[in-house]
């Protein structure tokens, strides 16, 4: 048997624990917090979204670079994780939105703890509270708290950089580059952008979200929510463009978005509804016969000089599509997941790095982009089971 040591316990490392095979590997899985698992509850607190049901091709193309994630999602689908749920004891019900969640009486805790519950019946050894800190000049692995370990095979899945609480704060970036490895920035994803608000505007309409909108960006059409802030505007609508709206910001001070009010009416359903109002106040036609909310009023107003508000075609038109200004992204800690991290180069189709042999990289330290939606656990799940099944398949008899 060959020593393997797994550094880090979310769920990319979870999944490769739970799907190794014990009888070619003596496994141990270090985490630097008390606890494993801390980044997937923190995923839970708005509900669990674990996965999105659709088609495996519509799965793909939600993730960025989509060539590098396609045979990975392929080898290990939504379907597939529902499947592996389920075998776990976490049955798994497909909400109206297609968002897929455990069963509404297990909490994410629970979920949690069936999956560590399988893991630690597989005889493997956990070291927590022990953080990694670099290799010793033998190249053997060095901790904080523990002996230096020297391992046969060494997986990291370091998350990313944000949520520092739960012990991924990319404090290995340095690390990795002294030893040649291209890490690139990393940038918030899934985040906040800031939005220049008038006072009056955000004092009365902060914390409330926009329902039902559509948001576009170069082409790209975005539908869900959104929640102002006093710093600009988030939710699952903006996130799913985040990354394309971070790369403009490399370059530019700004980008300009539009936000449809009204994604599911033509702009001449609206005419015809507006025509057809006997209501004299045009706040009283945008409430009570398009059914505008206050805050989307109010959002109007923001964005309209007195001219357009009056013109009922310049409205309509400016409805379907309100032009906002994002300044900058939020905080990275903030943020629910970031881009960069290892350059994709780096590794090798089966994760492992080119120039440090015997050793690989899964999960969110990876330079790839998912969206909310479940997309993000799918996808560490995803490279989990992959990254197990390539390694249960090597002939671990023959010296490297």
């Amino acid at each position: 048997m060959k020593k393997l040591t797994i550094i880090g316990g979310g769920p990319a490392a979870l999944m490769l624990a739970a799907e190794l095979d014990m009888s070619k590997y003596k496994v141990t899985l270090c985490e630097r917090k008390k606890t494993t698992g801390r980044k997937f509850l923190v995923a839970g607190e708005g509900g669990l979204n674990l996965t999105f049901n659709s088609s495996v091709e519509k799965l793909i193309s939600h993730y960025f670079p989509s060539e590098f994630m396609a045979p990975i999602i392929r080898q290990f689908t939504n379907k597939d994780l529902m499947s592996w749920l389920n075998d776990q004891g976490i049955p798994t019900f497909i909400g109206s939105s297609n968002r897929v969640f455990p069963e509404q009486e297990l909490k994410p805790i629970e979920v949690l703890n069936k999956i560590l519950s399988y893991i630690s019946s597989r005889e493997i050894e956990f070291k927590l509270d022990t953080k990694w800190i670099g290799w010793n000049e033998q190249g053997q692995l060095c901790f904080e708290a523990i002996e230096d370990i020297e391992s046969d095979i060494v997986v990291f899945a370091l998350g990313g950089a944000s949520w520092k609480v739960t012990g991924s704060d990319g404090g290995w970036k340095k690390i990795f580059e002294a030893r040649g490895i291209r890490v690139q920035p990393f940038r918030a994803a899934n985040c906040a952008f800031e939005v220049d608000w008038e006072k009056n505007f955000i004092d009365t309409h902060e914390g409330k979200p926009l329902k039902n909108i559509a948001l576009s960006y170069q082409g790209h059409v975005s539908t869900g929510e959104l929640v102002i802030s006093k710093f600009g505007l988030e939710g699952n609508a903006i996130y799913a463009l985040s990354q394309k709206i971070q790369e403009q910001l490399l370059v530019k001070e700004s980008v300009l978005i539009h936000l449809d009010l009204k994604p599911t009416m033509t702009v001449d359903q609206l005419r015809s509804k507006y025509k057809n109002s006997t209501r004299s106040k045009v706040s009283d036609i945008l409430n009570k016969d398009l059914n505008l909310d206050r805050r989307s009023i109010g959002l109007l107003k923001q964005f309209c000089d007195k001219d357009t508000f009056s013109n009922p075609d310049l409205l309509l038109a400016t409805i379907k599509c309100i032009p906002v200004r994002l300044q900058s992204a939020g905080v990275i800690d903030e943020a629910i997941s970031t881009l960069g991290g290892i350059a994709l180069d780096e590794v090798d189709e089966n994760f492992q790095f080119k120039k440090i042999p015997n050793s690989y990289a899964i999960g969110e330290m990876l330079d790839w982009y998912a969206p909310t939606g479940g997309y993000l656990l799918q996808g560490s799940f995803s490279m989990g089971f992959v990254l197990a099944k390539y390694l249960n398949g090597l002939e671990v008899n023959v010296e490297d």
